[in-house]
């Protein structure tokens, strides 16, 4: 796979399924246009291949109505101003021309059916007037620059490649998509929830009198990381708490009984992290006062990813996908179960492989599934068994796919450490990058790696592993760092490099680092701390200083008190930047200009104390960017990334 190639990563997304008509969104990387293409295409059930089902540029988000007349999606257009934001669209699903039903100037989410097939609930950022492209009190649109002075009274004020949150509100809207229809232009529409917080996650009541969605505990009266569960009525009123969680709530659903189902976190603090996400339950509430909810599934080991879809109910089990040891794989929970642990529910799909989203239909279940030689692709369970349906990474396998070899290590204290290589073709001896993946309570999958595919393309030998601090080896394993960053973390990924050089075409002469986020904090660190082991460093949108961190990132508030405590030297103690003297290796500092997770001084102070320390260091800053280059920038900065990459190593290995 080369740089360029990024073009044949054709990823399906959400998926819609009713009846015979079963529906995904795709999407890939086009350096023409420096955007991302794509448009909904139907895939046949019974194996007979995909087609074009709408011929946008950028469509996304199908749902299908409760009687499969209408299919809903979100279409951006091109140029600027609204119609560059994502609106929603109704189409006949027997075919026809699509029509736009919303005009908001900042656009809208995912829509969401109700149980008549009219309405459709969604959220949508509000800007006040005179933002964002707006026009203000006087009739005029000043220019982003011109804009009146924000007046920030929180902490939860801005979200990386979001933005500023307390000046466009996402709020709840339902819109009667069937009579929105018949009119010439979009109706002006009145949101169902005020302007103090931002709210997530709508669904429907089985009556379709109520609106289920997540909000900030308290309606954000302070600053919090907590959500809870909130209803409201879907013709408008007083939105009522329904569920006061233990943590967080996500994707909130009603059961065919009548009970409430989400995902969400449990913590005691507000500096709380790497926590399991369970699938939990609560009546609907009696009274005035909202209920309590139970966890049906272990604290240990499952870990639900919230990012796959809603839970869904077939039969007397819930559908939920959840990850484990690199992979994400569909799992049954009972409805009736308590604190169920992970061996006891039962497996759909998505051994060594990662199920990334999934549609149910009555008993039929459909999932977008990512392997090792697929970026993602729509399978079918039938008769307990997967079937194939598309052929996405055709492309991509014809740029020559380099297999996910596993490995197993041991740490010096006696940890099982797990992860991967993906080695060149040919004898060797090859030289080695380690990666360290970002998070930390995040992990490598069992699917296909575009950053592994380019380098092991190119000649390198690609260690990845999940140390000590990932997710999906259980919470103590994430927790394991917790106040301890760049301890039993940095020995688990030096163990698994060690058994990676055991293999006989592997050049442990020519070795390098590199990693992004937490990632590029591990570059940093293990440059510092073990720079003989490597002959070069590539540090990514890295934490290097946990003081300033605090201050600056739009989540410091209180994820570094989370992981590296709230004691000014335990965080300098746990600080790359403390032991910048102690790096003598050739060291690349790459960083985005609009990053607010790991901001650009963190990337400043690095880069400054090695050029002051005499270090080879260097700087590659991306303009325009955020946190998220490597996975969603523009894709013609994602090829210059790699080619700046290449261009690094081959210099120093």
């Amino acid at each position: 796979m080369r740089p360029v190639d990024i073009e044949a990563l054709t990823v399906p997304g959400i998926l819609a399924l009713r009846g015979d008509l079963l529906l995904t969104a795709v999407s890939r990387p086009d350096l023409k246009s420096n955007s991302y293409r794509g448009a909904l295409r139907r895939v046949d059930p019974g194996g007979g291949g995909e087609s074009a089902w709408t011929h946008g540029t950028k469509d996304s988000a199908p749902a299908i109505s409760p009687d499969g007349r209408w299919v809903a999606f979100l279409r951006t257009g091109e140029g600027s101003g609204r119609a560059a934001k994502p609106q929603v669209h109704v189409m006949p699903a027997a075919g026809g021309d699509a029509k736009g039903i919303t005009d908001l100037p900042l656009g809208a989410g995912a829509p969401v059916w109700g149980p008549d097939s009219r309405r459709i609930a969604f959220v949508a950022r509000v800007p006040e007037p005179g933002r964002y492209g707006t026009e203000n009190a006087d009739g005029e649109t000043p220019e982003p620059g011109e804009e009146a002075p924000r007046h920030i009274t929180n902490l939860f004020y801005r979200v990386d490649d979001v933005g500023f949150l307390n000046d466009r509100p996402q709020r709840l809207f339902v819109v009667d998509a069937v009579a929105a229809l018949g009119e010439e232009s979009p109706a002006e529409l009145t949101p169902l929830t005020d302007d103090r917080a931002d709210v997530d996650h709508p669904s429907w009541t089985a009556d379709g009198e109520q609106v289920l969605f997540t909000g900030p505990r308290d309606w954000a009266a302070e600053d919090t990381v907590r959500t809870d569960v909130y209803a409201v009525p879907s013709g408008g009123g007083e939105p009522r708490l329904l569920v006061r969680t233990l943590g967080t709530a996500d994707r909130p659903v009603v059961a065919p009984d009548g009970s409430i189902l989400f995902y969400g976190n449990e913590f005691p603090g507000l500096e709380d992290v790497a926590r399991n996400t369970g699938l939990w339950q609560a009546p609907w509430p009696s009274g005035d006062e909202p209920s309590s909810p139970r966890r049906l599934t272990d604290v240990e080991t499952v870990d639900c990813d919230n990012a796959a879809g809603a839970p869904v109910v077939v039969g007397d089990e819930v559908l939920v996908v959840v990850s484990t040891r690199g992979a994400a794989e569909l799992r049954a929970v009972p409805l009736d179960a308590e604190l169920a642990e992970l061996k006891s529910l039962r497996h759909l799909m998505g051994e060594r492989a990662a199920v990334k989203s999934f549609a149910v239909d009555g008993e039929r279940i459909v999932a977008v599934v990512g392997t090792p030689e697929s970026s993602g692709d729509v399978v079918l369970l039938a008769d307990g068994e997967p079937h194939v349906l598309t052929d996405y990474s055709k492309a991509l396998r014809d740029t020559g796919i380099l297999p996910l070899e596993e490995l197993n290590a041991t740490a010096p204290d006696g940890y099982p450490v797990h992860g991967w290589v993906v080695r060149p073709a040919g004898d060797g001896p090859h030289p080695v990058v380690l990666m360290v993946h970002g998070g930390p309570f995040a992990a490598y999958e069992w699917k296909v790696f575009d950053e592994a595919q380019v380098l092991a393309a190119a000649g390198y030998a690609v260690v990845l592993g999940n140390p000590r601090g990932s997710a999906g080896y259980g919470e103590s394993h994430g927790r394991s760092i917790v106040h301890g960053l760049g301890t039993v973390d940095a020995d688990d990924l030096l163990a698994l490099l060690d058994e990676a050089l055991e293999l006989p075409n592997l050049d442990g002469d020519r070795v390098g680092v590199m990693g992004g986020s937490y990632g590029g904090f591990m570059t940093s660190w293990l440059a510092a701390h073990h720079g003989g082991r490597f002959r070069a460093a590539w540090s990514e949108r890295a934490v290097n200083a946990w003081d300033s961190f605090v201050g600056s990132s739009d989540i410091g508030w209180f994820f570094a008190g989370g992981y590296a405590g709230d004691d000014v030297e335990e965080q300098r103690k746990r600080s790359p930047l403390t032991y910048a003297g102690k790096i003598d290796i050739p060291f690349m500092v790459a960083h985005s200009e609009q990053d607010w997770r790991c901001p650009l001084e963190q990337a400043q102070r690095m880069y400054v104390a090695l050029q002051q320390n005499g270090v080879a260091a260097e700087f590659l800053l991306f303009p325009g960017e955020g946190h998220e280059l490597t996975r969603s920038g523009l894709p013609r900065h994602r090829v210059q990334r790699f080619d700046a990459v290449l261009e690094w190593w081959g210099r120093h290995l």
